[in-house]
């Protein structure tokens, strides 16, 4: 089966092409600047040269149709025709208590996924203008939606509401959601086959650290507790999201600084964390790069983002009574030796053994950077969201077609 998988945002699109019979990646790519006159496609055919091109597309409609002329392309496409492509999953990031599990896409899940707007405004609408755009130019054409907060529907109620009157909850569904559920069941799932064990005896600290960043405590398999919230700004320091702050700060600064509430919500989601601080980068990587430089605001902010995730960790190790693994993954995770050695320099209370040679290790691949005799063991484990989408888009299609 020949799966397309779509992560639709406002004025962007990233696709992967999947032949399940062996979850090859056939094509990749991205559409970006969709709405202007000069967006660029990017186009990742395997076996052949790369395509960049800059033209005119307004819209997701037509940026998808550019997409599968690429695929099907008689020179440098890899299908014989848009025909071969059998289904199409599709990222979605807030499913709210609607969805703990993938599905697909009919007319009472579109209309759910326009009732959550309110959820994720920056992020649903972009979704749903993916879904149509692969109607239009796919009628008939299955398609599978995969929630980013799905994986989190196992916390508990103690951990997933918050102490504010009940009714907010009740009228509004103001509660912890949580995010990056594909990449923490992914690794998590990634990271007990490696260590051998049954998922189902395990207690895991997950940590998707990239300009989003997030940790979940799973425990036996289940996610019981993490750090974004009803939204993606809660938790952990980022890119330029802030994180945890005291939520008296936000009207205590409007009132100071007369911001509007369109203001104080791009303060906190867009100008701050460790561009904040460090005044140079949300990049972690020119960040680290100022720090060694001796750079002291990039250092204090290395310092407060470590620090943050350090007691995460903590937390989390906390709530499942025990940890036997901390998995780093997503761009930061996987790519900052740096920052992992921090974080694990100051978890030696837990019995925790970096190997420094492991950790400064550069791989694609699985691996362990804790020592043998560490009690709890390190794993870095690269994320694929979009192979998860893949297989769960392949398996609701088998399902709902098991001649095919």
């Amino acid at each position: 089966m020949i799966v397309l998988v779509i992560n639709a945002g406002s004025s962007s699109l990233k696709f992967q092409l999947y032949n399940m019979e062996n979850e090859a990646v056939l094509a990749k790519g991205k559409v970006e600047r969709i709405g202007m006159d000069s967006a660029i496609l990017t186009y990742e055919p395997e076996g052949k040269q790369d395509i960049r091109e800059v033209r005119e597309i307004l819209e997701h409609t037509t940026a998808i149709r550019r997409v599968l002329d690429m695929l099907a392309h008689p020179e440098f496409g890899v299908l014989k025709s848009v025909r071969d492509i059998q289904a199409v999953g599709h990222r979605v990031v807030h499913g709210g208590e609607s969805f703990s599990s993938s599905v697909l896409v009919d007319d009472r899940v579109k209309q759910e996924i326009k009732r959550l707007f309110d959820l994720a405004p920056l992020h649903n609408p972009a979704h749903m203008l993916g879904i149509q755009a692969v109607e239009t130019n796919m009628p008939g054409v299955p398609q599978a939606v995969v929630f980013d907060t799905a994986f989190h529907q196992t916390m508990p109620s103690a951990a997933y509401l918050y102490p504010i009157p009940m009714v907010l909850y009740k009228k509004h569904k103001i509660r912890r959601y949580g995010f990056h559920g594909t990449s923490h069941a992914y690794v998590s799932e990634r990271a007990a086959a490696y260590l051998g064990r049954p998922i189902e005896e395990l207690k895991l600290v997950t940590c998707h650290i990239g300009n989003g960043a997030s940790c979940a405590a799973v425990l036996h398999g289940k996610s019981v507790d993490t750090s974004m919230g009803m939204t993606p700004l809660e938790g952990l320091m980022m890119g330029t999201r802030s994180g945890d702050i005291d939520p008296a700060i936000v009207p205590f600064a409007m009132s100071k600084e007369e911001l509007t509430l369109s203001e104080v919500n791009s303060m906190l989601n867009k100008h701050s964390g460790l561009m904040a601080i460090s005044g140079i980068s949300s990049d972690m990587r020119e960040v680290t790069q100022a720090m060694q430089d001796g750079d002291k605001n990039a250092a204090l902010a290395f310092e407060m983002y470590e620090y943050r995730l350090r007691k995460c960790i903590g937390a989390y190790a906390a709530a499942m009574n025990g940890i036997d693994a901390i998995v780093f993954t997503a761009g930061v995770g996987e790519n900052s030796a740096a920052l992992r050695a921090a974080v694990c320099r100051n978890l030696t209370f837990l019995g925790l053994r970096l190997d420094e040679e492991a950790n400064a290790r550069r791989s694609q691949e699985d691996r362990m950077i804790s020592t043998a005799d560490s009690r709890v063991q390190v794993l870095v484990v690269p994320t694929n969201e979009e192979l998860v989408i893949a297989r769960d888009t392949y398996e609701l299609i088998l399902h709902s077609n098991p001649v095919q």
